[in-house]
């Protein structure tokens, strides 16, 4: 059984504010997506036999992550959530409104398998999951705050709001995918992806974009849910295709309580003659737009459906739009779900859901979690039996060239807040995802890497750091 520990909160109120918020949430993730399906199943699922000279506790092109006391004996609590036997470490997750699973699948999935080897030096992991129900976020913070050692494998749409009371507590975070300007590149944060709002993370991506579209350079729309996350991302979608060459000829917002009637959206798209488009918000409702699209018979050079459309649930839905529609997605140096055959770290994270998470899908989520719980694992390691806050972060920001194994292109932990450097576009297609038409990796066949960066945003929500709360490294014992 795993070493969980839930705390769950009462519901929200009233539906209005759900209905509201749910679309906020859909429409604010770029990284991650917002479907629990997997863009593939068969070639992920027939890829489970153990990699060739792997150990159990190797992940990837990472050696012995878990693994029991090595020697020197075992201290008792050198920290707030750190026993003689075991760590405690948070999740914040929205899962009690949105349902979605994939970052309890992957705690779940992670400190089985670790404490399986024998946890983290001898310690065993105890994954202490904090529901947020999407708008409690603070108080799940502050719950963090009072019991865990660090956070691990986390993601909530209104992260930003609990970054304050974080820093407060000087709480590492190894977080999944950080949604809001303030947490993007925060103090005491690592990532799987490099991710702020200094520079924008699809420089490259919108530049191949109006490359292979040129028509589409100076008719570019952004199309999205009305809401103070997807106002900022609209601003970036803006000042991105403006360094690149093109321009923003339509801004489109919707009430993002719901849409029963796509067409004059379709009708507005077209009367401004834009031939690219960006979209945020859920897939279902990308699909009913792109259908309004089809049956006025209007086609787009290409959509940008970003990963909120990165799974299954998309391609189900959209029919016949898939071929009369070009969809595209920028994956932020993430591994392709549906090539998981062709990479040793992903055919190890298919294994290892199929033992202790059977049916679960891996998805571009759990990666990133998978990645973030497991660059914690290999800091705390490093620690021994003197394990505190301090020495796990400093290790972590020691990670120039963090690939966890093989799920990710290269990131440097040092330097948050610097230019992303890999990208890899991902096309929908009737049979499902895939690498575009047309794209060019390279690194390790998957990425393109070593990309210019844009000039830096502007206007936006500086993340909060240390000194935003009066805090320093100093503080961090």
């Amino acid at each position: 059984m795993p070493l969980t520990r839930v705390t769950t909160r009462a519901a929200i109120g009233t539906a209005a504010v759900l209905s509201v918020t749910a679309a906020l949430a859909a429409g604010c993730g770029r990284a991650g997506g917002g479907t629990t399906s997997s863009p593939t199943s068969s070639s992920a699922a027939s890829s489970t036999s153990s990699a060739a000279g792997t150990s159990a506790g190797d992940f990837g092109t990472l050696s012995d992550i878990c693994h029991g006391n090595t020697g020197g004996g075992t201290k008792g609590g050198t920290d707030q959530g750190v026993t003689a036997s075991s760590i405690e470490v948070g999740v914040l997750s929205d899962y009690g409104y949105t349902k979605d699973p994939q970052l309890l699948n992957a705690a779940t999935v992670f400190t089985d398998w670790c404490n399986a080897q024998g946890g983290i030096d001898g310690r065993k992991l105890v994954a202490d999951i904090h529901d947020t129900e999407l708008m409690e976020v603070v108080s799940a913070m502050s719950k963090a705050c009072a019991s865990d050692f660090v956070l691990a494998g986390s993601s909530a749409a209104l992260d930003g709001l609990a970054v304050d009371a974080r820093l407060k507590c000087l709480l590492p975070d190894f977080d999944a995918e950080p949604i809001m300007p303030q947490n993007q590149g925060s103090g005491l944060q690592i990532t799987p992806y490099t991710s702020n709002s200094v520079y924008s993370p699809y420089v490259g991506y919108y530049k191949w974009l109006l490359q292979k579209y040129p028509d589409s350079a100076d008719h570019v729309g952004v199309l999205f849910g009305q809401s103070v996350i997807t106002d900022v991302d609209d601003s970036m979608v803006e000042q991105t295709v403006a360094d690149d060459g093109g321009k923003v000829a339509y801004n489109g917002s919707f009430p993002i309580s719901g849409v029963t009637n796509w067409t004059p959206y379709a009708e507005a798209v077209k009367a401004k003659g834009i031939k690219g488009l960006t979209f945020y918000d859920t897939p279902q409702t990308l699909a009913a737009f792109e259908q309004a699209l089809d049956n006025i018979g209007y086609h787009l050079d290409w959509i940008d459906a970003n990963t909120n459309a990165y799974g299954t649930d998309f391609i189900q839905i959209d029919g016949k739009a898939l071929t009369d529609q070009r969809n595209y997605a920028d994956l932020p140096g993430i591994y392709p779900v549906e090539k998981a055959a062709a990479n040793p770290a992903m055919t190890r994270l298919v294994q290892l859901f199929h033992q202790y998470a059977p049916g679960q899908p891996v998805t571009l989520m759990v990666e990133e979690a998978f990645s973030a719980w497991l660059i914690f694992a290999q800091s705390a390691g490093t620690c021994g039996a003197d394990l505190t806050r301090s020495c796990v972060y400093n290790a972590a920001v020691k990670q120039t060239d963090w690939t966890a194994g093989g799920l990710t292109a290269p990131v440097d932990e040092a330097t948050p807040l610097s230019a992303p450097e890999c990208f890899d576009i991902e096309q929908a297609t009737a049979s499902g995802w895939e690498p575009a038409v047309g794209f060019t990796a390279n690194t390790d066949g998957v990425y393109s890497c070593g990309q210019e960066p844009a000039d830096k945003l502007t206007g936006m929500p500086a993340a909060t750091q240390l000194s935003t709360v009066g805090e320093s490294l100093s503080d961090l014992k």
